[in-house]
């Protein structure tokens, strides 16, 4: 045997053992795993759609009842549905909503800009509340400081979203009057979106005045979505830095007379961010999912609220739809967050 033959599979099995490598590869599964979830949890709905859809007419017949549901391609067996779902995937044909005869894929990219927007402003808020509060919990350890903190921590992770919205409506809408309740903008503003992101479409079109009420009508589905994950942040971020800060280099560094600011950020932080980021990833997958219900009580015309009206009318291609961008939104967040752990912490790139 040749030593090219012995090194070709060292090479081989090396590439396959390559944490990277393995984390992307994971990716196609996990998405075709969320694609046949979500099939069958659609098909698992009760009711029936086209007996929904024929309710207008009155006393629809049985035929004309079994015609729209072969008209809807809802009279096959389970296998063949989810075959020809499967090449719509594969073509990028999501469909046509039962109920506005448009596709799919136009409401969903109507609707996908506001989720984001408003998943990326919770997470960024309950990011930084979370981390800074931890580490203020951590370095005044055992002292009223740290116990105000992780008491309000556990209050905000306990309360659920709905609980929270309804309060901050309540509060913040009704009774101080500060904030707006429903909606991304005011009705009375005209907005043409052309990428369907307010800040860049205020940027691109030079429409400055849309910034403000976008940001007013923002506040409040975002600090709701917020609240929950930022407590959660905060515990893992005192109990990674308190944990970090009994290492022996960080002892090292503070007999070598370092200032305890810098210890704090170059070493114990930069140490702990790795659970920290991790969690963070985890919790921005919870926000997508929190999104359906902070949107339908704000009535935020986003993914979630598009979802909800799409399950009460079982307008199937459209809540596969929603449901799906949903799902493979999270896996490619937590695809993110696990490659970037690699790049932070070397010991995670060993090859195991």
């Amino acid at each position: 045997m040749t030593a090219l033959e012995l090194t070709q599979p060292t090479r081989a099995s090396g590439l396959v053992r390559s944490p990277v490598l393995r984390r992307l590869l994971l990716v196609p599964v996990i998405s075709f795993v969320v694609v046949v979830v979500v099939f069958l949890a659609v098909r698992a709905l009760p009711g029936d759609a086209a007996q929904l859809l024929t309710a207008t007419m009155n006393g629809a017949t049985p035929q004309e009842i079994a015609q729209v549901r072969h008209n809807l391609g809802l009279d096959g067996s389970l296998l063949s549905q989810f075959w020809t779902y499967l090449d719509g995937l594969i073509h990028l044909r999501l469909g046509s909503s039962f109920y506005s005869g448009r596709p799919v894929a136009d409401l969903l990219g109507s609707a996908l800009p506001a989720t984001i927007e408003l998943a990326v402003a919770a997470a960024l808020v309950s990011t930084v509340v979370g981390v800074f509060g931890g580490i203020l919990a951590a370095r005044h350890r055992d002292t009223w400081i740290d116990t105000a903190i992780r008491t309000a921590a556990t209050v905000g992770f306990s309360l659920p979203w709905f609980a929270l919205a309804v309060l901050a409506i309540v509060v913040f809408g009704v009774w101080l009057e500060w904030l707006p309740i429903f909606g991304r903008l005011p009705n009375t503003v005209d907005y043409q979106p052309t990428t369907g992101f307010v800040l860049i479409d205020a940027f691109a079109q030079g429409r400055f005045d849309l910034i403000g009420p976008w940001l007013q009508h923002l506040a409040l589905p975002a600090l709701t979505l917020a609240a929950t994950s930022a407590g959660f942040v905060c515990r893992i971020t005192r109990e990674a830095y308190l944990a970090t800060s009994e290492e022996g280099f960080v002892r090292t560094a503070r007999m070598k007379g370092l200032p305890e600011r810098g210890i704090a950020f170059r070493h114990v932080l930069r140490n702990a961010s790795v659970p920290i980021l991790t969690v963070s990833g985890m919790q921005f997958g919870s926000l997508l999912g929190g999104a359906v219900i902070t949107e339908t009580v704000f009535s935020y015309p986003g993914v979630g609220s598009l979802l909800v009206e799409a399950v009460n009318r079982r307008d199937y291609f459209l809540v596969q739809g929603a449901a799906l961008a949903i799902g493979l939104m999270f896996t490619l967040v937590n695809a993110i967050v696990d490659l970037a752990v690699l790049a932070i912490d070397p010991r995670t790139r060993r090859a195991t």
